[in-house]
């Protein structure tokens, strides 16, 4: 997965931040607090995810799919925006 090694670090940090989140939701659990702070929090996390997912989906599709060096015949590279598009709507 070449296309994750250039962004390594990039997608590191997301993920540090997500675990950062999932620490706080065991905290607030921990502390009883309510539960409109804990679905917050939670719901903050699976954006973080979806984000996450959305920006991997992507750079396979760009790096693997429609790169016209190494996949001269590939997938037309409008179609694969259209289809981003889908994918980064129904993510969010």
């Amino acid at each position: 997965m070449t296309h994750t090694v250039r962004g390594k670090q990039k997608l590191l940090a997301r993920v540090r931040r997500i675990k950062g989140q999932v620490e706080a939701i065991e905290r607030t659990l921990e502390a009883e607090a309510g539960c409109e702070q804990v679905m917050h929090l939670i719901a903050a996390v699976r954006g973080a995810i979806a984000g996450l997912m959305a920006e991997v989906v992507e750079e396979h599709v760009l790096t693997h799919l429609v790169d016209p060096e190494k996949h001269p015949g590939a997938l037309n590279t409008e179609g694969a925006e259209q289809l981003l598009d889908v994918i980064r709507t129904y993510l969010k």
